[in-house]
């Protein structure tokens, strides 16, 4: 064997696996990015269920109490500002998501005052439309709860893989960035003060 060919050899081995190690962490890192974009969709999925089911819970209300107009105008208003922020899934950062949480906290702030409000109408509470409703509400809430966490486990997935070395230098040349996890809106740890004056 000639000795020039010895490194030849050696280089295209080098270049082959440095190929399939790049090759590798590239198609790894699409795929989990990919896979948090789903995820994210499936947030916004849960969440439009709720801003569905609010529809049909407000006319539900309307036609079964006299109903205080105002709680009722907060909802339809903290819906409508709910379903106007749009995330692009492709283009996911810390402000949208901050900006989509936080129209989605004065819907539930909105909902969770027109629930206990629901508390002075003892005929509404024993209609079987709204009882439906809030019971696929609170499924709903669950559901919500438990695609975010799907969301973060895969946004945490997917951040492991670009950050650990060498995937980190990988991830500068092929312009892969970290993912913002969804985040408990500021004070969310803390119990919420109702209070409601039913003697007005």
């Amino acid at each position: 064997m000639k000795k020039w060919l010895i490194p030849v050899v050696i280089i295209v081995l080098v270049a082959i696996g440095l190929y399939s190690w790049t090759k590798g962490f590239n198609n790894t890192a699409v795929t989990l990015q990919e896979d948090a974009k789903t995820k994210w969709s499936n947030v916004e999925s849960a969440y439009q269920r709720r801003s569905d089911l609010i529809g049909n819970l407000v006319k539900t209300v309307q036609g079964a109490a006299d109903f205080e107009k105002s709680t009722l105008t907060e909802v339809i208003e903290a819906r409508a500002k709910a379903t106007s922020v749009n995330i692009d899934a492709g283009n996911l950062n810390a402000s949208q998501i901050q900006n989509f949480s936080k129209a989605q906290s004065g819907l539930t702030s909105a909902l969770s005052k027109l629930l206990v409000s629901v508390e002075r109408y003892p005929d509404l509470k024993s209609n079987q439309n709204f009882m439906n409703l809030q019971n696929q509400l609170e499924g709903t809430e669950n559901r919500i709860n438990i695609e975010r966490n799907k969301f973060n486990e895969t946004v945490g997935s997917y951040n492991k893989h670009i950050k650990i070395f060498p995937n980190s230098i990988f991830a500068g040349w092929f312009g892969f960035e970290e993912m913002t996890r969804y985040k408990a809106d500021e004070g969310a740890q803390n119990a919420p003060d109702v209070e409601f004056d039913f003697n007005q």
